[in-house]
């Protein structure tokens, strides 16, 4: 006999639909949450929509863009809004002189930052394939009319900007007439989705109104989306999205929502049944529906390295729902896959944020794998079908890097430069460390770089009196390689003052790690009140000194001043 919960799940993998190979439309009741409400209301529903997606890996990005970003006529060619050259996919990596690239700029919230989180940073509704050199031009400018050009290739023109833009900034970044009103949906979409983020640059953004966006980027973003109307092209990427991400731009779906916040509406009740939308959508029927994921889902964890492991957050949402959900995981690799229930309460699934499902990738052989995630049960009729892929590789080994000098000092910018590494990495690590010998004030900061096609990496926030030093190291499938040397950019604008006897000083839990080139000797560790509290006879590399709590000077024999260092 055939046990009866089997039984159940033949009978619901029986009921799945053509609808399988489809597009995706608007779920049910997605937007049910947005209906009858205003001003900051509706802006607080989106983003609260919006945030329960799945955030996904950056390493599989590339295998989402062969969906999201892919030419109608051409699906192996890369639909570029920078510029108009002809790119083509090649599976997870990146097309040579493409970058994987944030349309609003990763540094004006910090980007791959534990303190914001990091779904801003892998959100695909933001992120698109970039021609190289048109990246680095527009740099982190923020979008406007440009005045006065000083780089053009006839799709993204970079310069100064048009009176009253640029919020600040010397420099904007205006793209072609027929992507303007895409780029505006796409900050409409972030300004809600990531209005709880403390933004570091606020050219465009501010950390004061509800609204997020400063009027002058309000009435350009408004225009832009007025003259240039939803494109084919936009609605085909949402659907895509959905599909991979399990959220959507509403901006795409609902054209006019942005008059409602910032528009000539505003003030005005959002009803969806009243609502054109850029595609076909149903209204919810009060019959057990599952609003997410929808049939068709697919989540990619791309490349996991053997021995590490991957999770994903899939939001489980349904309406109307009348029983628990069942879940199981089923054919080929399922073993590589788990998840931490069998079922989700209708109490949990139909509540507004619907339920957090984790779904862990544990490897345990190299190649391809994948299974599927069937959720059944709940009042459905039928099943919805999620299917699973990933791919195991070997561990990475990682040589370690060297850091050359600093180039192109001026004013408060310069470029970081290294040797690239020879092996396949999937991006750089540059970890800085600013001292302000006016105040003693230090402070770190990780920067990763998009991609690894470039050996070099604009800053341009030093401060006067500063001095910053800077190490880099390569990332690869969740392994990190040694650290480089140390540069050092001292406070004149001197780089390499210190290269004889370089010293980096890691403050870390429990103590300090000593990174430098060679050994230095004696050194004595002192505590703000001037006490010694330590001596090391020969200090040396990867060198741990275990300290409490609090905040050091630590002199060498060699060094010209004392080194201050902060122990959690």
């Amino acid at each position: 006999m055939i046990p009866k919960r089997l039984y159940r799940l033949a009978i619901a993998i029986a009921a799945i639909t053509a609808w399988m190979g489809a597009s995706a439309t608007i779920p049910a009741g997605y937007y049910s949450s947005l209906d009858g409400k205003s001003g900051e209301a509706l802006k607080d529903a989106i983003h609260n929509l919006a945030m329960q997606h799945t955030t996904l890996s950056y390493g599989s990005l590339w295998g989402y863009f062969t969906e999201t970003d892919c030419r109608p006529e051409n699906p192996n060619q890369v639909w570029d809004m920078y510029s108009d050259d002809v790119f083509y996919f090649r599976g997870y990596s990146a097309p040579y002189g493409m970058n994987r690239e944030h349309s609003l700029p990763k540094s004006w919230w910090g980007g791959y930052d534990a303190s914001q989180g990091y779904s801003a940073y892998t959100d695909i509704n933001h992120l698109y394939p970039s021609e190289e050199d048109a990246n680095m031009a527009k740099y982190n400018w923020p979008l406007g009319e440009v005045s006065q050009v000083e780089f053009d290739n006839g799709v993204t023109r970079v310069g100064s900007p048009m009176m009253g833009q640029g919020g600040g900034a010397n420099q904007v970044f205006e793209p072609d007439n027929r992507y303007k009103g895409d780029f505006a949906r796409t900050y409409f979409y972030m300004a809600c989705a990531y209005q709880h983020y403390k933004w570091k640059y606020t050219y465009m953004l501010n950390n004061t109104s509800w609204k997020t966006l400063n009027n002058w980027s309000i009435e350009m973003l408004c225009r832009w989306a007025r003259n240039d109307a939803v494109s084919d092209k936009e609605v085909n990427r949402n659907d895509a999205v959905q599909k991979h991400q399990n959220n959507r731009n509403p901006f795409i779906d609902f054209p006019d929502l942005f008059e409602y916040i910032w528009g000539n509406r505003q003030g005005q009740i959002f009803y969806v049944s009243e609502a054109g939308t850029s595609s076909d959508t149903t209204t919810y029927d009060g019959e057990p529906e599952l609003i997410a994921p929808t049939q068709g889902t697919s989540l990619n964890f791309g490349e996991v390295a053997l021995g590490k492991s991957l999770d994903y957050t899939l939001y489980v949402k349904g309406h109307g729902l009348t029983n628990p959900l069942s879940l199981v995981l089923y054919r080929d690799d399922y073993k590589m896959f788990s998840i931490p229930v069998s079922t989700i309460s209708r109490t949990a699934a139909n509540s507004a944020d619907g339920y957090a499902l984790t779904i862990t990738y544990t490897p345990t052989t190299l190649g391809n794998h994948s299974a599927h995630l069937v959720i059944y049960d709940g009042g459905l009729v039928g099943s919805v079908e999620v299917e699973l892929l990933a791919t195991c590789l070997p561990a990475p080994t990682l040589t370690t890097l060297t850091a050359l000098e600093a180039t192109d000092i001026n004013g408060s910018k310069y470029i970081a430069n290294w040797k690239a590494a020879n092996e396949e990495v999937d991006y750089y690590v540059i970890t800085r460390t600013i001292y302000n010998k006016e105040n003693g004030d230090v402070r770190t900061e990780v920067t990763n770089t998009d991609d690894s096609n470039t050996a070099s990496y604009l800053f341009d926030d030093r401060m006067p009196g500063e001095t910053h030093t800077y190490y880099v190291q390569s990332y690869r499938l969740g392994y990190l390689s040694n650290p480089s040397n140390t540069i050092t950019l001292d406070a004149s604008g001197i780089t390499g003052i210190e290269a004889d006897k370089p010293l980096h000083i890691i403050g870390k839990e429990g103590g300090i790690l000593i990174q430098c080139n060679e050994d230095l000797g004696t050194a004595t560790i002192y505590d703000m009140a001037g006490r010694v509290v330590r001596r090391i006879d020969n200090l040396h590399n990867d060198m741990v000194i275990d300290l409490p709590r609090g905040i050091y000077l630590l002199k060498t024999a060699t060094s010209r001043s004392a080194w201050k260092v902060a122990v959690q």
